[in-house]
C-alpha cells in the first residue's frame, strides 16, 4: 500500500497566508523524510481555504524535495480552462522531474458558481469535456477539437511538453456516478473520497466502478483504487489517542453546527467506528485499513497533512509513529503498484 499526505489548507485569521503556505511546504519536506509516498494539494477557491492555486504551491514543494509524488487534490477541470490547466501542470511536470500525478473532479462549494459561471446542471458536462481535450492535450503535439464551453482548436500546440508521456490522471469521486464512470471509460484510476459518509457509499461506488471497468473491455486485474480517510492521530494506547483528538472532533462538530450543518458521525467513538477517521493505537488502525480494504481493493489512501488542533511536536509525532508501526505492516499486506506506472492504454 501506498500513502498520501493531502491538505485542503485550510485557513483562519489567526495566522497569515504566508505562514499558513509555508507551513505546508515545510509539512510536505517532512513527508518526504519520513519516507510517505505522496503528498497532495487541493483546490478550493472559497473560505476557509486558501487553495486555489494548486501548481504554484505544488511547484514550490517540487523545489524544495527530489523524491515524494506531487498530487493534486483535486483539480476541478470543471472550473478550468483545459489549455491553461496543461500549460501550467505540464511545467510543473518538467520542475519536477516527471513526479506530478493529477486527481480530477468537479469540485466543490457555492463561491466557483459565482466566480467561473459554472452551474450545478452543466458542472460534469464542463467536467467529462474538459477532461477528454486535457487528455489530448497531454499525448498529442497538435490538436483539432471543437466543443461547448470553450473556443475550438485546429492544429494547435501547447508548450511545454510534459516530461511524463502521459501522466496518470487520477478520477476524485465523492457520491457521482459520472465521475466513476468517465473514469473507467478511459481506463484511469479512482480515488474514493471516503470522508463524509459511513464505508457503504463508497463501496458501492467502487464496485460500480469496476462493472463498468470491464464493460468498457478493460483487464480487470489493471483497475486500480485509491481511498481518502476523515481524520488522523496515532499514538501507543488508544485512550491516549483519543484523549488528545477528542477536543479536535468536538471543535469540528461546532463548526458544522454552526454552519447549518447536521454531522454524520455525532460523537467520536460512534466515528471511529462507522467512519474512515483512523484514531486509535497502531494495531487498532491496522485493523480498520485492513477493514476498508476487504471492501475497496485499494492500494493507495491519504491521510490529513494538516496539524489541526495538534502541537507541532504531537503532529511529528503521529506521522513518525504511523511510518514506523503502521506503514511497513499495511506495506507488506496490501501489495501496491509504482505511483507512476502506467498501464499499457487501449483507448
Amino acid at each position: 500500500m501506498k500513502f498520501l499526505l493531502i491538505t485542503l489548507i485550510v485557513h483562519n485569521d489567526a495566522q497569515s497566508p504566508r505562514d499558513r503556505l509555508r507551513e505546508v511546504v515545510d509539512t510536505a519536506v517532512l513527508a518526504e523524510e519520513l519516507g510517505y509516498d505522496g503528498f497532495g494539494v487541493g483546490e478550493r477557491h472559497e473560505r476557509p481555504f486558501i487553495s486555489s492555486s494548486p501548481p504554484v504551491v505544488l511547484s514550490h514543494i517540487a523545489a524544495r524535495t527530489s523524491q515524494i509524488r506531487l498530487f493534486t487534490a483535486v483539480t476541478t477541470l470543471s472550473l478550468l480552462d483545459p489549455v491553461r490547466a496543461f500549460e501550467d501542470y505540464a511545467t510543473l511536470d518538467n520542475l519536477s522531474g516527471g513526479r506530478l500525478e493529477l486527481i480530477i473532479g468537479k469540485g466543490n462549494g457555492a463561491a466557483q458558481a459565482q466566480l467561473f459561471h459554472v452551474t450545478a446542471e452543466d458542472q460534469w458536462d464542463r467536467n467529462r469535456e474538459s477532461y477528454e481535450l486535457f487528455r489530448r492535450l497531454w499525448r498529442e503535439p497538435k490538436v483539432t477539437w471543437q466543443g461547448r464551453f470553450r473556443p475550438s482548436l485546429h492544429e494547435a500546440e501547447t508548450w511545454p511538453r510534459p516530461l511524463q508521456q502521459p501522466i496518470r490522471v487520477w478520477h476524485g469521486s465523492a457520491t457521482s456516478r459520472a465521475s466513476v464512470d468517465l473514469a473507467a471509460q478511459y481506463g484511469d484510476p479512482l480515488f474514493s473520497a471516503n470522508v463524509t459518509n459511513p464505508i457503504e457509499p463508497y463501496a458501492e461506488l467502487i464496485r460500480y466502478y469496476r462493472e463498468r471497468w470491464e464493460h468498457y473491455g478493460h483487464d480487470p486485474a489493471d483497475a486500480l483504487v485509491g481511498a481518502g480517510s476523515a481524520g488522523f492521530y496515532v499514538a501507543p494506547t488508544s485512550q491516549e489517542a483519543i484523549e488528545t483528538y477528542r477536543p479536535i472532533f468536538d471543535a469540528r462538530l461546532a463548526t458544522l453546527r454552526r454552519v447549518g450543518v447536521k454531522p454524520v458521525f455525532a460523537t467520536l467513538e460512534d466515528a471511529i467506528e462507522r467512519s474512515s477517521i483512523l484514531v486509535g493505537s497502531p494495531q487498532q488502525i491496522i485493523d480498520k485499513v485492513l477493514r476498508y480494504h476487504g471492501e475497496f481493493g485499494h492500494e493507495v489512501m491519504h491521510l490529513h497533512a494538516d496539524a489541526d488542533g495538534l502541537t507541532g511536536k504531537q503532529h511529528r509525532a503521529t506521522l513518525e509513529l504511523f511510518q514506523s508501526d503502521i506503514a511497513p505492516v499495511l506495506r507488506r499486506v496490501i501489495p501496491s503498484r509504482p505511483l507512476g506506472h502506467q498501464r499499457k492504454e487501449t483507448l
